[in-house]
């Protein structure tokens, strides 16, 4: 039997085993009480919350006297109460041990929270079921960032689904199609479900493919991260477009290439476009060079016919073959210069020397050329002029080129003995001239083509009224260049036409002032230091001769480093300034004359084709005192240089 001291250290032994699983008890329980981060607590069989802690307050919002002793399904949505969603959860915990779920949460202010929730059966040592421990992560946050994951691939597919101007798809790192975009279906013709799978072989012609050229185009993209090209490809019903294609590997995290991305654009309507261009570059060309080829015979021609025209007392049959040669001739020579200006102006090439100018003065002028063929073919020939000067800005020889193409239309047109009038008045701030024939007429559709280059209209045979088709192309041509229009009207074939040219005045008073007088009335103030820069040379060098004309001193440059050079020697009180200058446009070339010594005190006025407020905005933000719309009209000149003092 033991003793009283055999007993003692037993004793003392189970005391300490006693304290320690005491002690553990209470340290799990401080370790449950204190995470932060996870809501812990426990429920009864039926769901009551038995014990809550620190992290399923800060989680849920609840203080413990708030919720211990009510049912869990009020941190449910009222959804998912509806449904019974919080018993279930405890009889799939109940029957399989455990249960674990992500959903939206409901916190004790009423907002919502994604949860991962964690549901553990407990049970005593005998198996029954005493309740439920609960785990609760609070990942909102991380949800979050998903949707706008997701919500940003669906936008940029979207977007890519919704592209209609370019194929864009993906292709397996074999070269088998795995996306499929509206664009794509667009340009080549085959639905998803017809392409997705199959080899991009399909787009090649049957050559490039022979050549192995699909799998050169990825092997490039691999070895070079990408791969461009341009060629024809095939649609699916067998045409062919010329393309533009961009092929791009692509990786994924781990740097293992996962496919291709090909982006597609068809170029047939560019490609077209160039041909014809250079279709017209060649016809130019041609047109150009017989002209001049021409010229070589008109010369002893127009020679013999001056000789002829010296001998004395000629035989009439003499004199007739002498005035048929020099008429026909002249005609040729029209002809030949025609030709020439309109590969001048295809070429941009045409230059004009344009002044102010009466209108009045190109109208004769194109009288006396047309003159000749209007009496050959005994035409009554009108002319009403008005007696005031109708002042232009122009170059009274294209001008007078302009009417006589239209008379020589009208003489040609109209049969013998018919009636032509040509008119010139003012309409508004517009100079108008009218000419008028009784012939033939155009039909109503031709009316829109009559100004195409070589466009005719009905012919006999014997082609009797002659000309190349070019005249009243040329003629429209020019109008443009002065800013001008050519309009055509017909009653009918038979019913005579009429031709009518609008070019702007100088002024909106019209014809009221000589142009004497609008110049003199515009050089009665200071004289003046002016720059123009501008590229357009025609445009520069005619400014610069009205502003001269003003009594103003001018030079001119045609782009910004030039200008700036220029205003370091010229020093000048005014700056006409283009916008759309080469390399450094009109904004740069502002703010170095603004930095540049002296540049604050300079009178900086933009030039540009465009007028509305936000381009308005940037030329005074770029410095400019103010903003001009080409054409500028000479009043805004004048008004500008009008309000300036003299400078020093």
């Amino acid at each position: 039997m033991a003793t009283a001291s055999q007993n003692k250290p037993q004793a003392r032994a189970d005391e300490n085993a006693s304290r320690g699983l005491n002690d553990d008890d209470a340290l799990h329980r401080l370790l449950v009480a204190s995470v932060t981060d996870y809501a812990i607590f426990v429920l009864d069989s039926q769901g009551y919350v038995r014990s809550w802690n620190a992290g399923a307050e800060r989680l849920k919002g609840y203080r413990p006297e708030e919720i211990i002793g009510h049912h869990f399904s009020a941190f449910y949505t009222p959804e998912d109460i509806e449904r019974g969603w919080p018993e279930e959860e405890l009889t799939r915990a109940r029957d399989a041990g455990r249960f674990e779920d992500e959903g939206w949460r409901v916190r004790k202010d009423g907002t919502r929270m994604w949860a991962n929730v964690i549901i553990t059966a407990l049970r005593d040592d005998q198996g029954d079921l005493v309740g439920f421990g609960k785990v609760t992560r609070d990942l909102t946050e991380r949800r979050e960032q998903e949707e706008r994951v997701r919500q940003s691939e669906e936008r940029f597919r979207l977007l890519i689904d919704g592209v209609q101007d370019y194929a864009i798809y993906l292709l397996d790192p074999e070269g088998h199609v795995s996306s499929w975009n509206a664009g794509a279906e667009r340009i080549t013709g085959f639905r998803a479900s017809e392409i997705l799978g199959r080899s991009f072989e399909v787009f090649y012609p049957q050559a490039d493919v022979a050549a192995g050229k699909p799998a050169a185009e990825l092997r490039e993209a691999l070895n070079h991260r990408r791969a461009e090209d341009k060629g024809w490809r095939v649609r699916k019903d067998g045409t062919r477009f010329w393309a533009d294609v961009v092929v791009t590997p692509l990786y994924n995290a781990r740097s293992e290439h996962v496919g291709f991305a090909k982006v597609t654009r068809d170029l047939s309507e560019r490609k077209r476009m160039e041909a014809l261009e250079q279709e017209g570059r060649h016809v130019t060309e041609f047109l150009a060079m017989l002209a001049h080829e021409l010229r070589n015979p008109l010369a002893p021609i127009r020679n013999a016919v001056g000789i002829l025209a010296i001998l004395q007392d000629p035989a009439p049959e003499v004199a007739w073959c002498r005035d048929v040669i020099d008429r026909q001739a002249a005609q040729l020579s029209r002809l030949v210069d025609d030709l020439l200006d309109v590969s001048r102006i295809t070429r941009g090439k045409l230059l004009l020397q344009s002044t102010p100018m009466d209108l009045a003065g190109a109208v004769h002028r194109a009288i006396e050329i047309t003159r000749p063929l209007i009496e050959s073919r005994r035409h009554d020939l009108e002319i009403v002029v008005p007696n005031k000067p109708v002042i232009v800005h122009g170059d009274l020889t294209r001008l007078a080129q302009v009417f006589s193409n239209l008379l020589t239309n009208a003489a040609k047109y109209t049969g013998e003995g018919g009636r032509i009038r040509i008119e010139l008045g003012v309409e508004g701030d517009d100079a108008i001239v009218h000419v008028k024939d009784n012939g033939q007429g155009i039909a109503p559709d031709l009316i829109e083509r009559v100004f195409d280059l070589f466009a005719q209209g009905e012919r006999n045979l014997d082609r009797s009224a002659g000309g190349l088709g070019i005249g009243l192309t040329l003629a429209r041509r020019i109008a443009v260049l002065h800013g001008g229009t050519i309009a055509a009207a017909s009653a009918g074939e038979g019913r005579g036409s009429t031709f009518t040219v609008q070019l702007p005045l100088v002024h909106g008073k019209g014809a009221a002032d000589p142009a004497g007088d609008v110049l003199a009335s515009q050089s009665r103030g200071p004289r003046h230091s002016i720059l123009v820069v501008d590229d357009n040379t025609d445009s520069g060098a005619s400014m610069a001769m009205l502003l001269r004309l003003m009594g103003h001193d001018v030079e001119t440059s045609t782009d910004g480093p030039e200008a700036l050079a220029r205003m370091a020697s010229l020093k000048p009180d005014i700056v006409f300034l283009d916008i759309g200058l080469p390399g450094m446009n009109g904004y740069e070339v502002a703010r170095e004359i603004r930095r540049a010594p002296g540049g604050d005190r300079v009178h900086l006025y933009a030039m540009t084709g465009y007028g509305q407020s936000e381009d308005r905005r940037r030329s005074l933000e770029a410095g400019f005192n103010g903003h001009l719309v080409k054409p500028v009209a000479m009043e805004a000149m004048v008004d500008v240089i009008d309000n300036l003092p003299p400078r020093g």
